[in-house]
């Protein structure tokens, strides 16, 4: 049966004391999706308001899965976003992701609908994944045992000492670094997802 991967994704456009400006990171939005969709996987776009989910890191909008991304359904299912509040029926998904840039900081780290999406799909066995600041959706998950779902976790995210395609899996829990590691998730995604006979 096709795969189903659920996108979460943030509907912050600026942030912090200057409003600067910001939105999901192409790249690390991109690759994953262009990724899962040449292995055939359906992708469904969720953003925390719903709407025009925006994007940030253009500078880098000329290469090639970035433009397949653009060009393609990514970028028209990335206009128009359902909430997350209308996430439902989360048995249908056999993974999570949350891509970064600057704005998941923004609108994930409090959100309660967020932890619980991410809290369910664990708990019910699928794959978890996120890529540089992504991760912050992962903070404040509280598992049904009343334990925190990053505890005890090897996780990465991104750091001041950045380090080129840096991606780390722990189990179904699948994070990386920075925007050069946006297709090494993806990647690891697919092999946990299509495992070898």
């Amino acid at each position: 049966m096709k795969k189903k991967i659920l996108f979460l994704v943030s509907s912050s456009s600026h942030i912090g004391p200057n409003n600067r400006k910001t939105g999901n990171f192409l790249t690390e939005t991109g690759h994953p999706y262009v990724t899962f969709k040449q292995r055939g996987y359906h992708i469904d776009i969720f953003s925390i308001k719903g709407g025009e989910a925006p994007l940030d890191g253009w500078a880098d909008k000329n290469n090639e899965l970035n433009q397949i991304f653009l060009n393609g359904t990514g970028m028209m299912q990335m206009k128009v976003t359902r909430p997350i509040s209308e996430v439902s029926n989360l048995d249908q998904y056999d993974a999570v992701f949350v891509p970064g840039g600057l704005a998941p900081m923004a609108d994930m780290p409090e959100n309660e609908k967020v932890h619980e999406i991410i809290r369910t799909m664990w708990e019910s066995g699928k794959i978890v994944s996120a890529v540089c600041h992504g991760p912050l959706s992962l903070l404040n998950v509280k598992l049904s045992d009343g334990s925190w779902l990053i505890d005890g976790k090897n996780i990465t995210s991104f750091s001041n000492a950045e380090e080129e395609n840096y991606a780390k899996a722990d189990g179904r829990l699948v994070t990386g670094q920075n925007p050069a590691s946006a297709l090494g998730v993806a990647t690891r995604v697919v092999t946990l997802l299509e495992p070898l006979d």
